[in-house]
């Protein structure tokens, strides 16, 4: 467990910081966007927990808050496992996770026929806001990727994520009934 006695220490106030492994970089280097991305999408699924989701949904988005730490444990220290072998990295068992409950969701909702809008439900909306800051948290990690080596399963986490986070959106949108629908050209006067 972690034990944080002070929060400011003044090490930051040049705009660099630690990594994980000790490393002090800008507080602009990709690696810190990319952790402080996945630290947002977090931040936001709190607020969605606020609202009023199903239990079930708020057991997973419970465990997910718990993988963000875990996914910006691991994007704070640079390699890969193998190189940091004692290190805290996301696994893909922790995406299979998301995939199985993706399946599950998925599986109660009535079919597409046209795309979402965000809205419906506040809890729906506040889904599809962590839904957007999840991928955008995932371009953080993909373009952090184009600079140096990062384990695959970052990326896919983020990217399972997004999909569950809307699915999710629509379970909150009484299983789809309740969605918003896209109605191409709609806005425009006749």
């Amino acid at each position: 467990m972690v034990r944080l006695t002070r929060i400011y220490t003044r090490q930051g106030d040049g705009g660099d910081t630690h990594l994980g492994n000790m490393t002090r970089v800008r507080k602009t280097h990709a690696r810190v966007c990319a952790y402080g991305d996945v630290d947002e999408t977090n931040s936001v699924i709190g607020v969605v927990r606020t609202h009023a989701v199903p239990d079930q949904v708020d057991q997973w988005l419970a465990v997910i808050q718990n993988d963000l730490f875990d996914l910006g444990a691991d994007l704070s220290v640079p390699g890969t496992s193998e190189e940091s072998n004692d290190r805290l990295r996301i696994t893909y068992e922790q995406v299979r996770q998301l995939e199985e409950w993706c399946d599950a969701a998925n599986a109660t909702l009535a079919p597409l026929v046209s795309f979402v809008l965000p809205g419906g439900s506040p809890a729906s909306a506040a889904l599809h806001v962590a839904r957007t800051v999840c991928r955008r948290a995932e371009r953080s990690v993909i373009a952090l990727s184009d600079l140096e080596e990062i384990r695959p399963e970052a990326v896919q986490y983020l990217n399972r994520l997004s999909d569950l986070l809307f699915i999710l959106s629509r379970t909150c949108n009484a299983d789809g009934d309740g969605d918003v629908l896209w109605l191409p050209g709609g806005g425009r006067a006749q």
